[in-house]
């Protein structure tokens, strides 16, 4: 699965890292939909980690469709309302 982080690049992760990916998801979501933004930070910051953490560099010469786009790193609670939805970011994969 590839996901984009946006303004950053691409990262290949494992089949099996999405479900993790998916809970990390859900974590910003209810953040999002609770108006709380320290916790929306914190539960962003884990989601983006662990995109870095297991996910391999896609090259940039190498051309791929992400699976999953998210937002930049530094955006705001007003900002990540408009993309976190009750279905999260992460399609079912």
């Amino acid at each position: 699965m590839i996901v984009r982080i946006a303004t950053e690049g691409q990262y290949e992760l494992l089949a099996n890292d999405a479900e993790a990916l998916e809970e990390l998801d859900r974590q910003a979501v209810s953040a999002c939909e609770a108006g709380d933004e320290e916790a929306f930070h914190q539960a962003f910051a884990r989601l983006m980690e662990f995109v870095r953490r297991n996910g391999e560099p896609v090259p940039d010469d190498r051309l791929a469709a992400s699976d999953v786009i998210l937002p930049p790193p530094d955006s705001t609670l007003e900002e990540a309302r408009a993309d976190f939805n009750a279905d999260g970011l992460i399609p079912d994969l």
